[in-house]
């Protein structure tokens, strides 16, 4: 989803930061997407690691317009795995202390910016749950409320900051379920009753990023083919 994201900002004119923890796989995607991409290895579990890169972006750059929040990892536990707590932990750590540390670390160029955005990637396990999935639950739960808190804490300076919530997409994430599985699924669950593509995610965050959506703030926006509206 990253990836595909990186490809249709660059594609709209934007210089792009990639980042992923190995640089050959940031480099990987800055190649294929040519002059508009830049790669970076950064762990978003370390925050001073956060804040080299960001400052490295934007003296490469000369501004930092938009901060997409991306990083994530699936681990279904139960309350009783002996590793819970381990994944409870680095749920938490990636997926809501690493983007407010983002942020933090954005706001000077944020607030230099003609029209600064801030796009957190949150899941539809944010609006419901799944079983078994109580950490990615909590914490993406946590990164809805705190795209909501950040949207009233920074309106003052005209950061908008919103938050998109994918359901079932065809990512590395899911690759390992079965197509079969996948469209079982999708026909029982979404109203288009297909997975999504990350394409289709990527346009959505493009999408509040543009001027036409400067004064959209604070919301939490579905990309889920009907999931979260379909009852049977």
């Amino acid at each position: 989803m990253g990836e595909a994201t990186a490809r249709v900002f660059a594609a709209d004119g934007a210089f792009v930061a990639v980042t992923d923890l190995r640089l050959e796989d940031a480099q990987a995607v800055a190649d294929a997407i040519g002059d508009y991409a830049v790669p970076w290895a950064l762990d978003v579990t370390n925050d001073a690691q956060i804040s080299e890169v960001v400052a490295a972006v934007g003296e490469r750059f000369g501004r930092l317009d938009i901060v997409v929040n991306n990083a994530g990892f699936a681990a279904f536990r139960s309350l009783d795995d002996p590793d819970y707590g381990d994944t409870w932990d680095r749920s938490l750590a990636v997926h809501l202390t690493a983007p407010v540390r983002v942020v933090r670390a954005a706001l000077p160029f944020l607030r230099n910016s003609p029209a600064p955005r801030v796009v957190n990637i949150a899941s539809t396990e944010a609006l419901g749950a799944t079983p078994y999935d109580s950490p990615y639950v909590a914490a993406k739960s946590g990164l809805a409320g705190l795209t909501r808190s950040l949207a009233v804490d920074l309106g003052r300076d005209g950061i908008t900051v919103n938050c998109i919530c994918p359901g079932p997409i065809d990512t590395a994430m899911t690759a390992a379920i079965p197509a079969e599985d996948k469209d079982t699924y999708a026909c029982r669950r979404t109203a288009l009753r297909r997975y999504g593509r990350a394409e289709e995610v990527a346009h959505m965050t493009l999408s509040v990023c543009l001027p036409a959506a400067s004064y959209l703030t604070g919301a939490v926006i579905p990309v889920d083919g009907g999931l979260m509206a379909r009852n049977a």
